[in-house]
């Protein structure tokens, strides 16, 4: 049973339903491509990271991330691992714990890209369900492709580290947004933070 990798390439509305989304992933050493269909929770926490957007609570994906970190925990990879009845099956792993959990694919996905680490498919379940593109179906055309894989890796850099650069980042963005009052009450939670420390 050999494991391929795959990477993010996107997500689309799916025409079929209102609220579901297809979560399309990318062989990525190749052209195959997996689509996933998944919920706008789940499409709507995938996408908040991919794009960089921290929300003001933490989304439950946050909490988890928050939570294995403080235990000391290590996601090793996800790996999607089976297809049965037209559903996808992942696992989550933590080799320093010798810990593998059940998953589904998209909560599987939406930790992997907070932390950071490589997602898998089993190479029988991609070779079952991956589609090739081909001429005006593909996702991205390949230059929209790679500046879609490109921004996903510079966002990954920006993003702000501490509670001052988060709201720093929110004040630029209610600024640019020519939201001034919102940007007011983030420039005094700002001042109040600087004072206290």
């Amino acid at each position: 049973m050999e494991k391929i990798q795959l990477v993010v390439l996107g997500l689309t509305a799916n025409p079929a339903s209102a609220n579901a989304y297809a979560l399309i992933l990318k062989e990525l050493d190749g052209t195959r491509r997996l689509p996933i269909i998944i919920g706008a929770f789940e499409a709507q926490a995938i996408a908040l990271e991919l794009e960089g957007v921290v929300p003001p609570r933490p989304m439950t994906h946050d909490l988890l991330k928050s939570i294995i970190d403080s235990l000391g925990g290590t996601l090793t990879e996800v790996y999607i691992n089976e297809l049965r009845d037209g559903t996808f099956y992942a696992k989550i792993s933590f080799e320093d714990l010798g810990i593998e959990l059940d998953a589904r694919p998209s909560d599987a996905v939406a930790l992997a890209v907070r932390m950071n680490v490589p997602i898998f498919i089993n190479s029988d379940v991609l070779d079952e369900t991956a589609v090739l593109p081909q001429g005006n179906e593909d996702v991205f055309p390949e230059d929209e492709e790679s500046q879609f894989l490109k921004n996903q890796k510079e966002s990954k850099s920006k993003r702000p580290k501490t509670k001052e650069e988060l709201l720093q980042s929110q004040l630029d963005k209610a600024i640019s947004d020519e939201d001034y009052e919102k940007a007011a009450q983030i420039r005094d939670q700002l001042r109040r933070m600087v004072e206290k420390s």
